[in-house]
């Protein structure tokens, strides 16, 4: 007996309030994605991928941790091995990844855009897979923009370092055969990773070079900053986003900043409690001028990256090789929002916690700084990383219905370097119906179709539409 396919047009929608609310609301909503990897010059040039392992392979660093695991040799996952045998000994793993979100994810993107939903990869369907993909990723409509077009993607905002001159960016507002929108976003990790002075002073030389100034000290630093800061804003930019290990709020002086900055530019090492204090002024300093423009500020708070020392100096950062954190964060988190709000300098903020024992931690924050007419002002970020997986989503639902108002979240984003992941979405709104759906069965909500879809229609797009502005930003240029 065949039982159908795996990943069907009601997968994980097990009731009729829940199939209803996702193919009636969810399912053909745009996607606002406001926080992703992509590359901007992928889109920009229109990038056409030359077979499945460049577009599903290449720095998907969840599938190469899974393959690692299963005993695939490195040569096979960064190493030299060609395309073919690369994607080969991932569909060799697959099978085993049974109860792994990547198991769902992988089924879900060959359902789209691939179409393919009568056969699982694994070692026998691979080289069919492989083949009937590429062939796929040969036509006129599955080039990047072409992907997006079908995943039915609205607006795409890039990670970007304020030393970026943003040229892809422009190259894409210019271009009026681009149907979705490309917005950077001011990512200023690298301005306050001060552990590694020597990585610091070549940053601040192009950060100096960026925006014509000389940067003798933090004065100085903190006008490069800002004009940098501008120049994004005139380009479209309106959305920062911080990865921290845990935030920062200790006490400090601005002669103790400067006298940190001068050790720092001259190469000198400085203590743990001397970072501490300069990464609390970095994060204000980077709230502040987020306040001045408007913008909506995101901080991505618990990974510890990099943990494998031997591989990090053979493959570099983003490899797979980082994991979740421990660090203590509810005072510092608090103490940091209390000052910004005490002095009216509170924007827009979204927060994202890697570690699920932080869920309550988060959600209870953001309530004490809620206000000024702003709905949803803090939000508690959709679960990230590690945690964008049923139980890492549900959760986060849950602890924020309870805590807070799931009704004004700003919903799910691909956090992303793939243009395959926007199926993630899907897996969200499936999620989201299924979790509404069964609460209007149980009675532990009103089985009115109209509140509820229109909550789902909310988080799933218009709350994110509001919240950030996008209906009323210029055209980037």
């Amino acid at each position: 007996m065949n039982p159908g396919p795996f990943i069907h047009d009601d997968f994980l929608l097990d009731s009729v309030p829940a199939r209803r609310l996702f193919h009636e609301v969810a399912e053909d909503l745009p996607i606002i994605d406001y926080h992703c990897h992509l590359p901007p010059r992928q889109i920009a040039e229109d990038h056409r991928f030359a077979n499945l392992t460049e577009i599903w392979l290449a720095g998907d660093h969840y599938k190469w941790r899974a393959m690692r695991t299963d005993g695939v040799d490195e040569r096979y996952i960064t190493g030299n091995a060609s395309d073919w045998e690369k994607f080969e000994k991932w569909a060799a793993t697959v099978p085993r990844l049974l109860r792994n979100p990547l198991y769902h994810w992988t089924h879900l993107e060959l359902r789209r855009p691939f179409g393919i939903t009568d056969r699982l990869l694994g070692p026998a369907t691979a080289r069919g897979i492989w083949e009937e993909c590429n062939a796929r990723l040969a036509e006129p409509g599955f080039s990047c923009r072409g992907i997006l077009d079908r995943m039915n993607v609205a607006l795409v905002v890039t990670t970007d370092d304020p030393v970026d001159d943003l040229a892809f960016h422009r190259r894409a507002a210019a271009d009026p055969t681009l149907r979705v929108r490309m917005l950077p976003a001011w990512r200023p990790d690298r301005g306050m990773a001060v552990e590694d002075p020597a990585a610091f002073n070549a940053w601040l030389d192009r950060l100096a070079a960026a925006a014509d100034v000389e940067i003798r000290d933090f004065d100085s630093y903190r006008a490069a900053l800002a004009r940098r800061h501008a120049f994004f804003h005139e380009r479209g930019c309106r959305i920062s986003d911080h990865g921290v290990d845990t935030m920062y709020a200790e006490d400090y002086t601005p002669s103790q900043i400067d006298a940190i900055f001068q050790r720092l530019r001259a190469g000198r090492a400085v203590a743990p409690a001397e970072i501490a204090k300069f990464k609390s002024a970095m994060l204000y300093e980077f709230a502040v001028m987020d306040h001045q423009r408007g913008w909506v500020q995101q901080y991505h708070i618990g990974a510890r990256r990099n943990n494998n020392s031997r591989m990090f100096a053979a493959l570099g950062p983003d490899t797979g090789f980082d994991s979740i954190g421990d660090l203590p964060l509810a005072d510092a988190l608090n103490r940091f929002l209390d000052r910004l709000d005490r002095e009216d300098r509170l924007t827009r903020t979204i927060l994202y916690n890697l570690n699920p024992r932080d869920n309550a931690v988060i959600a209870t924050a953001i309530g004490n700084f809620q206000g000024g007419g702003v709905p949803g002002k803090l939000q508690f970020g959709s679960a990230w990383w590690f945690l964008d997986q049923l139980d890492g989503m549900t959760r986060q639902i849950e602890d924020l219905s309870q805590l807070g108002l799931l009704s004004r979240f700003v919903g799910m984003l691909t956090d992303s370097r793939s243009f395959l992941s926007y199926t993630r979405h899907e897996y969200f709104r499936r999620l989201l119906c299924h979790i509404l759906g069964r609460d209007m069965e149980r009675g532990l909500i009103p089985a009115d179709f109209e509140l509820v879809g229109g909550m789902v229609r909310d988080i799933c797009h218009d709350n994110a539409v509001r919240y950030f502005g996008f209906d009323l930003l210029p055209a980037a240029g």
